[in-house]
């Protein structure tokens, strides 16, 4: 999408900071800047912030050749604005948009060139019928080839509820290699609730026996966890950093979970990258803007206020 940042509030003069945005990009973007090969496949207008976009992802090293321009729908877009305090709200315009009208055969290209990781993400497979289709199909398809099928479920409130949510998503799980969420996303995936006493647990057990290998919940500034099939279990405390723009923080936690699969690393190891990623988006302004190269992943470990010389 064309995405707007606001510093504040909307109002009449307010200046705007104009950027690109989208769960699937930004974990693009942050795949490649670790130095993995990723692919975008998808849906922009033929307009300028369509352009724009394509610009923005093939500068930061994504491979765009499987995007594709729409003739006649328009790209979509957000605004972003920080509404009070560190409080920001987003507004979306995703209806009737290129993005919207993706079918599965504007995803046949990319996906028969092959692949180690699809990554998907709720927010494409909230867009429409269409989306939801594709989203599917390419779940089943990836699945039937021995890639390994990666969904971080990134509930959006403002494009569907819960209940509407979960009817679509939880055909998915028996494809899914690994399945990505934050605590309170949990039950959109299961019948579990979750503020009960050991109805995380729970809901974790529920998708495994779906036929997920593997659960990661990302806890925000508390860490995260992994559960697998087999039994192991493992946390990761948060990375203790100011926070300036706390969006676009999951997109990179997903980025250096999937780097680390992709590396090799256990699981210990993955979670810590994708929290080392996720410090790395709530301390930098933008969805992606600040995400590391991978010469940088250990900046982090430098007293505050160090000057790397």
């Amino acid at each position: 999408m064309l995405a707007a940042q606001l510093p504040g509030a909307l109002a009449v003069g307010a200046q705007a900071r104009t950027t690109v945005a989208g769960a699937e990009s930004n974990v693009a973007i942050g795949l490649a800047r670790l130095g993995h090969r990723a692919v975008w496949a998808g849906l922009v207008g033929d307009d300028e912030p369509g352009r724009l976009i394509l610009r923005t992802l093939r500068g930061e090293g994504v491979d765009i050749t499987r995007a594709a321009l729409h003739a006649t729908a328009p790209t979509g877009a957000m605004l972003r604005e920080r509404r009070v305090a560190d409080l920001a709200r987003v507004h979306y315009w995703r209806g009737h948009s290129a993005a919207s009208l993706l079918t599965p055969a504007d995803l046949a290209p990319a996906l028969g060139d092959g692949a180690r990781v699809l990554h998907l993400t709720g927010i494409t497979a909230a867009l429409g019928p269409g989306p939801l289709e594709a989203v599917r199909a390419a779940a089943a398809h990836a699945h039937a080839q021995g890639w390994t099928v990666t969904l971080d479920v990134n509930h959006r409130r403002r494009l569907w509820t819960a209940e509407e949510a979960g009817k679509a998503l939880r055909p998915l799980l028996p494809h899914l290699t690994v399945l990505i969420a934050s605590d309170d996303e949990l039950p959109v995936m299961t019948d579990e609730f979750t503020e009960s006493p050991g109805g995380q647990e729970r809901a974790v057990d529920a998708l495994l026996a779906s036929g997920v290998g593997e659960v990661v919940v990302k806890r925000g500034g508390e860490g995260a966890a992994f559960r697998d099939r087999q039994g192991a279990r493992h946390s990761q405390a948060a990375l203790r950093v100011p926070v300036r723009d706390t969006v676009g923080a999951g997109d990179a936690f997903c980025a250096g979970y999937l780097s680390g699969l992709l590396d090799g690393l256990p699981p210990a190891e993955r979670l810590a990258r994708a929290n080392t990623l996720g410090a790395f988006a709530v301390a930098s302004d933008g969805d992606w803007e600040g995400l590391p190269r991978r010469d940088e992943l250990g900046l982090l470990a430098a007293a505050p206020g160090s000057a790397i010389r």
